[in-house]
């Protein structure tokens, strides 16, 4: 099975931290991570990802606006999203869908099912057996 391989971008270290080893550790996944949402951009031109998980709150450039950039960009507009967020209500959630994120996993979340959730969010079988 080829590992799958995700970018965070959540602009609280501990955060990125905490879902990185998640999804290593757990998840048997690759990752990649950043705190902002510009460096967000390059990196996804850049770099082949199978999805990534964006924070919404993040300063100068929150998580709707990068989500716009990637949807504009034909290098990146394929690339599943899924929202990291403390911040949603269920009329958010109707709207995400709408825009076509792929699901939103809401903070705080719990460590040792992150990578299940991420699964089913993405129809993904995982690589390691929890």
């Amino acid at each position: 099975m080829i590992t799958k391989r995700l970018l965070i971008i959540d602009d609280e270290e501990r955060i990125r931290e905490l879902v990185q080893a998640c999804l290593e550790d757990l998840g048997g996944w690759d990752t990649l991570t950043t705190a902002s949402g510009e460096e967000g951009l390059k990196i996804a031109q850049l770099e082949p990802v199978d999805a990534i998980l964006l924070d919404l709150s993040m300063p100068e450039m929150d998580g709707l606006a990068v989500y716009e950039q990637l949807q504009v960009n034909y290098i990146t507009r394929l690339i599943p999203v899924i929202l990291l967020t403390a911040k949603v209500l269920p009329s958010d959630r109707t709207r995400f869908v709408k825009l076509g994120i792929a699901g939103i996993i809401s903070k705080p979340f719990q460590p040792l099912t992150i990578c299940q959730d991420i699964a089913e969010i993405l129809g993904w079988e995982l690589c390691k057996n929890l």
